[in-house]
């Protein structure tokens, strides 16, 4: 994600997580040393660094080991010389037809000609773009590219959203609130869009999809914890982990919390070459989440944003390893194999391959 926080001086009041979020490491070669990577690895990496800054948070660093340079969290992070290749077919700026220029005058937005803030893709559920930040820049994003200056802001989404029931339309039951990284909100940017929401009888649901708690664990702190047990709303947590190794006990205690304060805690993966695409891998962070009272909710097949190819897997290979899981654990560990379509009202969730 391109846009940025604030780069205000630190003072003795400023959460720890602010703190942590302003100190990421940002400098490919900063990283190399750190982890004591070869020296052929920064080779490259500096077309790849202008095009997406690397971006990672001090707790998300420290569960990266030194010296490994097939680390499954490294390569979820690392600019790589791959990402300036040439391309497949069909890898682009905008997979899912999101931004701005590609939905004017369609379903995706009721007032096209205006920037936007507010996807509605779904029957009875509408997307909110609450900010372009994220805590950690993952190389597989699908909104890398995403203009989120041409979006306009959640308030203004707000606006449209009182607007709808003042004028008795349909209002979305369910708001999914993306970005960007929604928990990247301080606690009173985030009060007054859970109160704005709230303000809305329309709205019952309310679904947080977020990759902070586990790039960035401090961020689930007291005061946003209070916030989500005292709406009105009915809260739906996502979190976004692709692999074991990601959940330390300071994730472990983080998600325990959210539980603790939402109808249900779900997390979605995605399917990512070199990093999960193995049986074992996805038996073991199913079998994790579930410690921390999250369900396996999708396993996604990777979106073809520019510069990810060398993560995709092939759509039959991922159904014998979602064939391969099932035989392995409950139902309900499980993730539903599924891949988004532009334009499309729903995830196409996939068949997949009974192992022989």
């Amino acid at each position: 994600m391109r846009a940025d926080v604030g780069s205000a001086a630190s003072d003795a009041t400023e959460p720890e997580w602010r703190t942590l979020l302003r100190s990421s490491l940002r400098d490919p070669a900063e990283l190399a040393s750190r982890l004591e990577l070869p020296d052929d690895w920064l080779a490259g990496s500096g077309e790849a660094q202008r095009a997406f800054p690397l971006r990672v948070p001090e707790p998300y660093l420290r569960r990266i080991e030194p010296g490994n340079p097939h680390d499954p969290l490294l390569r979820q992070i690392w600019p790589s010389v791959a990402e300036s290749l040439p391309q497949p077919p069909g890898f682009v700026a905008d997979p899912l037809a999101e931004h701005p220029a590609a939905h004017r005058g369609s379903h995706h937005s009721r007032r096209p000609r205006q920037p936007n803030a507010l996807l509605h893709k779904y029957h009875n559920r509408a997307l909110l773009l609450t900010t372009g930040a994220c805590a950690i820049h993952c190389r597989y994003c699908f909104r890398r590219c995403y203009p989120y200056h041409e979006s306009g802001s959640w308030r203004r989404a707000l606006t449209e959203l009182h607007g709808l029931e003042a004028a008795g339309r349909p209002v979305p039951a369910e708001i999914i609130l993306s970005g960007g990284d929604p928990l990247l909100l301080d606690d009173a940017r985030f009060a007054d869009l859970l109160s704005g929401l709230e303000a809305i009888a329309s709205i019952e649901r309310l679904r947080l999809h977020t990759r902070v708690p586990i790039a960035l664990p401090q961020r689930v702190t007291p005061p946003l914890l209070a916030q989500l047990a005292n709406s009105r709303l009915q809260i739906v947590t996502v979190v976004h982990t692709n692999h074991a190794r990601e959940i330390d006990s300071e994730v472990a205690d983080a998600l325990s919390e959210l539980r603790s304060v939402s109808a249900v805690l779900l997390n979605q993966a995605v399917l990512l070459h070199d990093v999960n695409d193995d049986v074992e891998s996805l038996t073991e962070l199913s079998e994790r989440l579930f410690t921390c009272g999250a369900l396996p909710y999708y396993l996604h097949l990777l979106d073809p944003i520019i510069g990810a190819a060398h993560f995709q897997v092939e759509e039959r290979r991922a159904q014998a390893l979602a064939g391969a899981l099932a035989a392995r654990l409950p139902g309900y560990l499980v993730p539903r194999l599924a891949r988004e379509e532009p334009g499309a009202t729903a995830k196409r969730v996939l068949a997949i391959t009974p192992p022989v």
